[in-house]
C-alpha cells in the first residue's frame, strides 16, 4: 500500500513501493522505516557542499524518504536553511518534517533557552527558514539540559501546545540522551507528547533504548531513533574530535572500523542494518549529506547486508565491540555543561 505521502507524477513509484512505512505512535501519520536527519548540514561533522546536500534531501523524497528531521542548533540555522532551499518545488503533501526548539548556540552561555518567549521566537524564525508554514512535529530539543524539568513541563511545552492550536505544527515531541528523563516527562506533562527522539542508545555497542520500548508503546508514543552510527563513532571515518565516549570506546570502536576497511566494508552500514532490526520502531534516522550516503543507507533499507558482511559484523563484535567497557556517555556532557554554567 503506497503512503498518504505519495504524490503521482513526483515519486518514484517503485522506489516508494520497496520503501517500508510504519505507524508513528497514534499520530496517524507513516513514516518510511529511514528518515533523513539534518544535523550534518550543520557544522559539527565537516562541511559539505550544500547542491549535494540538496540533491540528496530531493532525490531522497523522491525514492520514498517522507520525514526529515533538522534543529535550530544544527549549524545555528543552516540545516534549516539548506533544507528550506531543497523542499522549494517539492509538493507539501510528499513529506513530513520536524525541527526544535530549545537548544541554540555554540557557547555554553547561550546553548539552551527553554523559556516560552524563546521558544515561540525560535520557532517562528525555524518555519521562514525552511520556508514552510507549518511543521509536522516540533519537539524540544535535549531536555536534560533544563535547569528543572518543570520549566520544559511549565513553559515549552505549553509554547509548543499554543503553536499546534494556532496550526503552525501538527505533533509535539520531546529529545534527548537519557532515556529515563524522556519517560519521566511523558509521565508528568499534561501537554499531550506523540514521539521521543532517542539518539546512541539502540546501537552495536548500546541497546538502552530497547529497555524503554514497552514504555513508549504503552503510552502510544512514536520511537525515532537516531544516529545507529552513534555520532561518527561506528564508521569507518572515525569519530569527531568533539565525541563524548571514553577514549577506551573510540580505541575499541577505531579498530574495528579498521578491520572493516580491511575488508572493503563501511562500518557505518552494518551499524545500520544492526539497529534497524528493531520492529517496535517508527523510523530510522540517518544523518546525510550527499547522494553516495544516502544511496548506501537507501541500500541497507531495502536490500539489508550480504552474507560477508554478516560475517564481518559477527567477527567486530567478537573481536573489538564485545570489550567496550563504557557503552555509553550518560551525564558526561551535563556535568560539563553544569560545571561551566557555574563558574
Amino acid at each position: 500500500m503506497l503512503p498518504p505521502t505519495y504524490v503521482e507524477g513526483f515519486h518514484d513509484l517503485e522506489a516508494v513501493k520497496a520503501m517500508e512505512y510504519r505507524p508513528f505512535g497514534k499520530t496517524g501519520l507513516m513514516v518510511s522505516k529511514l528518515s533523513f536527519g539534518g544535523g550534518p548540514l550543520g557544522c559539527h561533522y565537516g562541511t559539505y557542499d550544500e547542491g549535494q546536500a540538496i540533491e540528496a534531501i530531493r532525490q531522497g523524497i523522491k525514492q520514498g524518504i517522507n520525514y526529515i528531521d533538522t534543529a535550530p542548533w544544527y549549524g545555528q540555522g543552516r540545516s534549516e536553511t539548506t533544507i528550506g532551499k531543497a523542499l522549494k518545488g517539492i509538493p507539501r503533501k510528499a513529506y513530513y518534517i520536524a525541527t526544535k526548539v530549545g537548544r541554540y548556540e555554540l557557547n555554553y552561555e547561550n546553548m539552551f533557552n527553554f523559556s516560552k518567549e524563546k521558544t515561540r521566537s525560535s520557532f517562528l524564525k525555524s518555519l521562514q527558514l525552511l520556508g514552510l508554514d507549518y511543521v509536522d512535529v516540533i519537539q524540544v530539543h535535549d531536555i536534560e539540559f533544563a535547569p528543572s524539568l518543570d520549566i520544559v513541563i511549565t513553559q515549552t511545552l505549553p509554547e509548543l501546545s499554543r503553536q499546534v492550536a494556532e496550526g503552525k505544527a501538527k505533533h509535539i515531541g520531546i529529545t534527548g540522551y537519557p532515556i529515563s528523563i524522556l519517560k519521566e516527562c511523558i509521565e508528568k506533562s499534561n501537554i499531550k507528547i506523540s514521539c521521543v527522539l532517542s539518539y546512541s542508545r539502540h546501537t552495536l555497542i548500546d541497546n538502552t533504548l530497547s529497555e524503554y520500548i514497552p514504555f513508549f508503546k504503552a503510552h502510544n508514543i512514536g520511537i525515532i531513533n537516531a544516529s545507529a552510527p552513534c555520532m561518527g563513532l561506528l564508521t569507518n571515518k572515525g569519530a569527531p574530535t568533539w565525541h563524548p565516549s571514553s577514549e577506551q570506546t573510540k580505541e575499541v570502536c577505531a579498530d574495528a572500523a579498521a578491520y572493516c576497511k580491511d575488508h572493503d566494508i563501511e562500518l557505518a552500514k552494518l551499524a545500520l542494518w544492526y539497529s534497524m532490526q528493531c520492529k517496535d520502531i517508527a523510523t530510522y534516522l540517518v544523518g546525510m549529506q550527499n547522494l553516495k550516503e544516502l544511496q548506501i543507507n537507501l541500500d541497507v533499507v531495502k536490500n539489508g547486508i550480504t552474507d560477508k558482511e554478516k560475517n564481518v559484523l559477527q567477527e567486530i563484535q567478537k573481536k573489538y565491540l564485545c570489550k567496550i567497557t563504557e557503552k555509553h556517555w550518560e551525564n558526561k556532557e551535563l556535568e560539563a555543561y553544569w560545571e561551566y554554567m557555574k563558574k
